[in-house]
């Protein structure tokens, strides 16, 4: 079997002139990429100053060695500083006051916790 010559990748544009992809490609493989994932045109990870971190076969073998599909026996538990806990807030609580057994005609006082924010806002609009 005779093995086939590489095609140039000739493309045509709209103003008619003729384009070689794999040439452009070429000449532009070290350029870095435009977005947020610090890679050139080629995949390498690039540094700050744009130096080479971890190649494209780099990359793509370490894909390849993660184990797919299963969940680790421990979980990894991140330490919380001291100084960033949550303290947990407190809930409003409801205080119901109920007659005396001394004034029998009293009536019934529910007192409701002072509303903020919207609420208090919202509260004459009705």
């Amino acid at each position: 079997m005779v093995a086939r010559p590489t095609r140039k990748r000739m493309y045509r544009t709209m103003q008619g002139r003729m384009v070689d992809i794999e040439k452009l490609r070429a000449s532009n493989e070290h350029v870095r990429a435009v977005g947020n994932m610090n890679v050139n045109a080629r995949g390498d990870v690039l540094g700050p100053s744009g130096r080479i971190i971890e190649s494209k076969a780099d990359v793509i073998t370490k894909y390849y060695e993660q184990p797919k599909g299963k969940a680790d026996d421990t979980p990894i538990r991140r330490k919380i500083p001291a100084d960033r806990k949550i303290a947990p807030t407190p809930q409003p609580s409801i205080q119901r006051m109920t007659p005396t057994a001394s004034k029998p005609d009293a009536p019934t006082v529910i007192t409701t916790p002072e509303k903020k924010g919207i609420d208090a806002a919202l509260d004459g609009l009705e």
